[in-house]
């Protein structure tokens, strides 16, 4: 049976892009940042930590319980500390209610609830 973890975090995400010149442009940035995001995911469930972080600019700052998390090398010392078990992690991560907004000509915005799934099958 899989089991949503209650407590749920916010996810800041700074992602650049190239300039879009129009609408249409901006969908197409704005679906691969989508896709970027979602293949973190994957990337994080299939126990490729650094897969994951790439998609994180080295300005990212994690917030935590204990507060800022600045960087992406601190993110991953805790994520590998704390959700991995002999490099693999003990949950399965989501995001959802993903947002993205152009900030400038070369950066976008990209906020979600991320959330786990333990899996208490076995």
């Amino acid at each position: 049976m899989n089991r949503t973890n209650p407590w749920l975090g916010l996810a800041l995400l700074a992602v650049t892009f190239t300039a879009p010149a129009a609408a249409a442009d901006w969908a197409a940035e704005e679906a691969e940042i989508r896709q970027r995001i979602a293949d973190s995911a994957l990337a994080f469930n299939r126990g490729d930590l650094t897969g994951h972080l790439a998609v994180y600019d080295e300005s990212v700052t994690f917030m935590t319980r204990d507060g800022p998390r600045p960087g992406v090398a601190p993110i991953e010392k805790a994520f590998r500390e704390t959700y991995f078990r002999d490099g693999q992690p003990i949950q399965q991560l989501r995001f959802e209610r993903l947002a993205v907004r152009p900030l400038g000509p070369d950066a976008a915005l990209a906020t979600a609830r991320w959330g786990v799934v333990h899996d208490h099958s076995s």
